[in-house]
């Protein structure tokens, strides 16, 4: 099964129908680093990672990660580490989109497997099915609500692609 982005504010999966919200400057085939753009095309989704602090382990087939607050997503593409995951240091001079917040955007996300394998710099990173209270326009992510995002976490699995378009 497909998760189906269909425009910039409905998620379709299966029956299900959701409520959703993309990059502030809409789709873009040749994403770049910044643009505030969403990447179009047909991805596979990594893991999920969750706030055990915050919210109890989700139902899910995905493989989860609870999220420490040295984690951290690394978006400079001067770095050999460009669109990893990684662990946070103290006076890094890496750029990374820190994963333990104050606000409540990234105690769920689930990575969306874009420019991920073979990375090419500048191409864009940190891109993520994750939560929002306002459906305001983001960087580049796709964001639902909590409520919704539990649902879509129990009836996706490991082999489930996110179709963007």
């Amino acid at each position: 099964m497909t998760i189906i982005i269909k425009n910039k504010e409905t998620l379709l999966f299966d029956d299900f129908i959701f409520k959703c919200s993309i990059g502030k400057n809409g789709f873009k085939k040749n994403k770049k680093e910044g643009d505030n753009t969403t990447p179009r095309g047909t991805f596979s989704l990594g893991d999920l990672y969750y706030r055990s602090d915050r919210i109890e382990k989700p139902i899910t087939k995905l493989n989860t990660i609870k999220i420490r607050k040295n984690m951290g997503w690394c978006d400079d593409p001067k770095s050999e580490l460009y669109n990893k995951l990684i662990k946070i240091k103290k006076n890094s001079k890496i750029r990374y989109e820190k994963l333990f917040r104050k606000d409540h955007k990234y105690d769920l996300l689930i990575l969306i497997k874009y420019n991920y394998k073979k990375t090419t710099k500048f191409k864009g990173s940190a891109i993520f099915l994750h939560l929002t209270e306002n459906y305001l326009p983001t960087k580049g992510c796709i964001v639902l609500r909590k409520k919704d995002f539990l649902i879509l976490c129990k009836i996706i699995n490991k082999k489930t692609k996110i179709k963007i378009y």
